[in-house]
């Protein structure tokens, strides 16, 4: 039984679990976060956890993702698909559940739960959240670093089973990934620099689901600063790049 999410990370855990995954930069606040393989894969088992046991969502369980591109954002994603749910990127009222950006809660209105990501980077819960709706830094580190999923999560391989974004299918999406990476030129040996966002499918596919799908290392940027983009190719060793 493979899902999305192990499609994407168990190859890299195999090969390189220490290496930079994600490189997360804010050039608006000079923020700069680092995760490997590993780092990134418990965050995602944390966020499985806690969408399964937590708010008892169970495989074929709908996820509303409402948030930028931000290595938080890449947690819930994975930890999502592990968990075996699908992914929409819009207020969908039929979610099961929405993760959100504050400044969006008055979008899922209509969601039976909320739970909300500052996207602090040092992981500081929202302020002020009105009843019923969970910080997600708060809530996701009570929970376990490994994640089991259950027998009936989609898989991968058959291309059988529940959407795993929007409508798509597990072996859809992964396929679609791989054939962005190869239109792309991006290699499982490229460390891509990106500010490219992820709010539709198209997007997300090709601005992060592209890079993991192939091994690549992904250099994401917030709120660029054209000022920086050379010295950082320099600094970060960038070989490819996602312009916006």
């Amino acid at each position: 039984m493979t899902t999305l999410t192990a499609a994407l990370l168990d190859p890299i855990l195999a090969s390189d679990p220490a290496g930079p995954r994600i490189t997360w930069y804010d050039d608006a606040t000079g923020a700069r976060i680092e995760l490997s393989a590993l780092t990134l894969a418990n965050w995602a088992a944390k966020t499985a956890n806690m969408i399964r046991d937590e708010f008892g969502l169970l495989p074929g369980g709908r996820v509303a993702v409402l948030l930028p591109a931000h290595w938080q954002s890449a947690a819930v994603l994975l930890g999502a698909w592990w968990a075996g749910t699908e992914v929409v990127l819009d207020a969908d009222p039929d979610a099961d559940l929405a993760l959100v950006t504050p400044d969006r809660l008055d979008e899922v209105d209509d969601v039976t739960e909320v739970a909300a990501l500052s996207l602090d980077a040092f992981g500081r819960p929202v302020a002020d959240l009105p009843p019923g709706v969970t910080d997600y830094a708060t809530n996701v580190r009570l929970h376990g670093d490994q994640f089991r999923p259950t027998a009936s999560t989609t898989t991968v391989t058959s291309g059988a089973g529940d959407a795993a974004l929007g409508g798509r299918t597990a072996a859809d999406v992964l396929a679609a990934a791989k054939e962005s990476a190869a239109r792309s030129g991006i290699t499982g040996t490229d460390r891509v620099l990106s500010s490219r966002d992820w709010g539709t499918v198209d997007e997300l596919v090709d601005g992060l689901l592209a890079a993991l799908s192939v091994g690549a290392s992904l250099v994401q940027v917030s709120n660029p600063d054209p000022a920086a983009i050379e010295r950082r190719i320099a600094s970060e060793k960038i070989t490819a790049r996602l312009d916006a």
